[in-house]
């Protein structure tokens, strides 16, 4: 038994083998999404031949043309739906103990609310693999934000879901220099002498995740003060906006999202799923 089951046996509302297993394939394919986000991003900000500033579909889209890319996007299709029934076990069954209290209930929607982000990018990617195409015309967040600017006060609830991104951006920078995950790292079953390299490239990671989060929360901030939907962004344009402030910062971010795609490697080999 792994350092991991052995804490989680000991938790109740522990979720079953056969979802920790997928929840293991799930951080797997989060983090070679991560990977390839940095890769491009970094080519990008180096002037390589085929850099680019991409978000998660555009990243993935990029294994079709790997040899098996097909059988390389329904893996990663498979793990992040591993992914996502592991962020609404969270929600539902309460396997962090968060309870149903305010704060508690804040937290399992925010699982539940992560594991929904990645529905649209599983969906993407299964669709290549069975198909080798899939329509990426239009932008699913434009148009529900177009739709809720519809409605009276739209605008504000727009700017106020800009500031909590912006807030949860904030806590990731938070739980980089906090310490909150260092016990995850120790308890992880890693080497004793890996343990600091992993909590390095965490701390790297969750920052840089952190400025991206915080640029699109931005990005919304600026939709609702405009009412105008076109204004809203994914990780591509907080790229973008990273690159006119110079390829070192944007280099420098994406070198940031390879290590937190890393940790989520790690994640996956050395799992302890209390996070």
């Amino acid at each position: 038994m792994s350092a991991a089951d052995t804490v989680l046996s000991a938790v109740p509302n522990s979720p079953s083998s056969g979802i920790r297993a997928l929840a293991r394939f799930g951080f797997a394919a989060k983090g070679v999404v991560y990977l390839l986000m940095g890769i491009l991003a970094l080519l990008a900000a180096t002037g390589q031949q085929g850099g680019q500033t991409a978000d998660k579909k555009q990243a993935v889209q990029t294994l079709q043309d790997l040899p098996g890319g097909s059988v390389l996007l329904g893996l990663v299709a498979f793990g992040l739906l591993g992914y996502i029934i592991w962020r609404f076990t969270q929600a539902l069954i309460d396997t962090e103990q968060k309870g149903s209290g305010a704060k508690g209930l804040g937290r399992r929607l925010g699982y539940a609310g992560s594991g929904l982000l990645y529905a649209s990018v599983a969906w993407y990617a299964a669709q290549l693999a069975l198909n080798g195409s899939a329509d990426s015309s239009g932008n699913g967040q434009q148009t529900l934000t177009a739709k809720i600017l519809s409605w009276p006060a739209g605008d504000w609830i727009i700017m106020a879901l800009g500031l909590a991104i912006i807030g949860g951006g904030i806590y990731q920078i938070y739980k980089a220099y906090s310490g909150s995950f260092h016990k995850h790292v120790n308890a992880s079953g890693l080497p004793a002498n890996q343990q600091q390299v992993v909590y390095r490239a965490g701390q790297v990671g969750y920052t840089a995740r952190g400025i991206v989060m915080s640029l699109i929360g931005y990005f919304f901030v600026q939709a609702g003060q405009q009412s105008r939907a076109a204004a809203v962004g994914t990780t591509g344009e907080a790229f973008d906006l990273l690159a006119t402030m110079g390829p070192a910062v944007l280099g420098i971010v994406a070198l940031g999202l390879m290590a937190y795609g890393f940790y989520m490697l790690v994640q996956a080999r050395y799992p302890v799923l209390r996070i």
